[in-house]
């Protein structure tokens, strides 16, 4: 479906990136969680729910909680080809993002072929490396950290955390559904 999408151009391409997109890869528009077919709003409830239940987890929310808060999203797919890749960005205007991999395409020569990296969020960390601190372990290692998705994958992380995608150099496409959220009183009215 989302190749599919992506073959009709114009009509679901995002209008206004907000930075520059390369020829191998194909951005959405942010509607893809109001679309109406099934396997979308299947795609929808999962995501949703895996954010729900750790949003409670990490702020201590009981379930009668979680009701009064009413979240909204933007969602869109990326189709990544051999060279495609997505600069080091982050999301200010949502508190939660996620990525869920559709199909992680061909692999590639490169290990990091089409991987999703995330900056290590303490900007100074790597000012001084030397062999005291370059191989310390999580989480206190000066790196970052690289997933490499799987379909069915689903990755969610603090909005601000500065990630990009690597450059994809395997065979075929490389698809993912994203996603950004922010939230609200279930009584209030959503911000833009």
């Amino acid at each position: 479906m989302f190749l599919a999408r992506e073959a009709e151009g114009a009509r679901y391409a995002n209008p206004h990136p907000s930075m520059k997109i390369t020829p191998a890869l194909f951005e959405s528009d942010f509607s893809v969680f109001a679309w109406p077919e099934p396997s979308v709003q299947r795609l929808r409830e999962f995501c949703l729910a895996a954010l729900s239940r750790t949003i409670a987890q990490l702020n201590g929310y009981a379930e009668p909680k979680l009701k009064e808060i009413q979240i909204h999203s933007h969602t869109w797919f990326h189709v990544t080809r051999r060279g495609g890749y997505f600069g080091l960005h982050n999301h200010p205007m949502a508190s939660w993002s996620g990525v869920y991999c559709v199909g992680a395409g061909g692999a590639g020569s490169h290990p990091d072929s089409g991987a999703l990296h995330f900056a290590n969020p303490l900007g100074v960390a790597n000012m001084f490396a030397d062999p005291a601190n370059v191989h310390l372990r999580a989480p206190y290692a000066l790196k970052g950290r690289t997933y490499q998705l799987q379909p069915g994958q689903l990755v969610l992380f603090p909005s601000w955390v500065m990630h990009e995608v690597l450059p994809f150099d395997g065979d075929g496409e490389r698809v993912t559904v994203a996603f950004n959220c922010w939230f609200s009183a279930a009584d209030a009215a959503p911000s833009p």
